[in-house]
């Protein structure tokens, strides 16, 4: 008798134990990470929103669960980092979100892959500019925030070669180049980590990036993703902050939820926010 009370608090133990685990690998919860980057060429703070591969996925009803985690953070500017559309969900969710934030916060945007292979990037990049989003393609402006001169470059994803006409990311890079001469700090928006050896020959302080969706399945502390656009198997480049000679780059998980045909594992969708001290 004793030794089946024992196997039935076992199984029992064991049954919380599975389902508190397949709860919190499924969680797709809504997450912010913060970062912070510190730098000699800035003096009073800077707080920066990246939003990335949002994939036109749901937050709630009018987007108040992401509305409210970006006000919460009470960021100075906002960086729509690329797949902001997606090339099958409808483009409401995201215009949503553009809707409610747009004439709150200085907002930059950059395309993403999705958005040229959904065959409606002139009409998306025409949403994004009828709510005043500055679209960054191959240009950038300098902006003054907290007392702070930033300048805050932007180029197209590579897809744009295939779909539009387009100088190519080469060009577009070169052209963005000489936004460092003016000594302020410069930062560089595009959807694409894995050309950051690319991107840091170019001089820029820090590059923001979105598309590998954390690789999809994680192991916090053991493995940083699975399986990433464009990386492959063990991305080096899923997730976080990477600090290089002369630069860093922060590269969000992403906020795609729906829009997968994988779920995601440990690997919450995530708002990042990057304070620049």
């Amino acid at each position: 008798m004793e030794k089946q009370k024992k196997r039935k608090k076992i199984y029992i133990a064991a049954f919380f134990f599975i389902l508190a685990f397949l709860l919190a690998a499924f969680d797709v919860r809504l997450k912010t990470v913060n970062y912070t980057i510190e730098s000699e060429k800035i003096s009073n703070n800077v707080r920066i929103a990246l939003i990335t591969d949002l994939h036109s996925c749901r937050y709630g009803e009018g987007q108040k669960h992401l509305i409210k985690a970006i006000e919460k953070q009470n960021p100075d500017l906002i960086l729509f980092g690329g797949d902001i559309c997606d090339d099958e969900i409808p483009h409401d969710n995201t215009e949503a979100l553009l809707k409610a934030i747009s004439n709150k916060y200085p907002c930059y945007y950059v395309t993403g892959n999705h958005e040229f292979w959904s065959d409606e990037v002139e009409s998306i990049l025409d949403m994004f500019r009828s709510y005043n989003v500055n679209v960054l393609q191959g240009s950038y402006q300098t902006i003054e925030v907290n007392g702070e001169k930033v300048n805050i470059c932007g180029i197209d994803d590579p897809e744009a070669e295939r779909y539009v006409e387009n100088s190519g990311i080469t060009q577009q890079l070169q052209d963005v180049q000489e936004a460092s001469d003016n000594g302020f700090y410069t930062i560089l928006l595009a959807h694409r980590p894995e050309l950051n050896a690319t991107y840091r020959q170019y001089g820029f302080d820090l590059i923001m990036c979105g598309h590998a969706h954390g690789g999809q399945w994680r192991l916090p502390g053991i493995i940083n993703g699975l399986l990433a656009p464009n990386q492959g198997w063990f991305p080096p480049y899923a997730g976080g902050e990477f600090t290089f000679e002369n630069s860093s780059m922060v590269v969000s998980r992403g906020l795609a939820r729906e829009s997968t045909r994988i779920p995601r594992i440990f690997n919450r969708p995530e708002l990042v926010i990057v304070d620049l001290k």
